[in-house]
């Protein structure tokens, strides 16, 4: 149960608000060619090019995947924009790692996210919480020997490595 509500949480982290790029990042971003073709739809607005220079930099790890988004997805993307230079610097950054997470997610990865985000929308916001603390109680309960033998056998944490 752990796992799926970490994996689950991780996905809608990552589907979550996203932020602006360093300048240099940015500068990355925009050098660098699409990783793969975007299918462009044809008459949605805005374009890439129509995003004024400060909605570009902000939403710079989106531009290889702009010209097929939807225009509902772009509005909720300009939005974050237009709050951006609100933001705290903090803050700023939490939500340019997020978007950058979000741009390098292939289109199942998205699809999942959106359907883990939905999911845990409808969740009323205690049951969560009590279930979670519920299971952390039962995890603290085990013994070191049954805490190992959850750790999946291809975990590369050399934290759970024995020296």
């Amino acid at each position: 149960m752990l796992r799926a509500l970490a994996a689950a949480l991780a996905l809608c982290i990552a589907a979550g608000t996203a932020a602006q790029p360093p300048a240099d990042a940015a500068k990355k971003s925009a050098a660098k060619p699409p990783a793969k073709a975007a299918q462009a739809k044809p008459g949605v607005r805005p374009a890439w090019a129509e995003l004024t220079a400060e909605q570009q930099q902000i939403l710079a790890p989106l531009k290889t995947d702009w010209d097929s988004l939807d225009p509902d997805r772009r509005q909720k993307w300009i939005a974050i924009a237009k709050r951006y230079p609100r933001m705290k610097a903090q803050e700023q950054e939490r939500v340019q790692r997020r978007m950058q997470a979000w741009a390098r997610l292939t289109p199942e990865q998205r699809r999942q996210a959106r359907e883990n985000y939905k999911h845990l929308a409808k969740v009323p916001r205690q049951a969560p919480n009590k279930d979670l603390r519920q299971a952390w109680a039962e995890y603290q309960a085990l013994s070191p020997h049954e805490r190992q033998s959850l750790v999946p056998p291809s975990s590369t944490d050399p934290r759970r490595q024995k020296h």
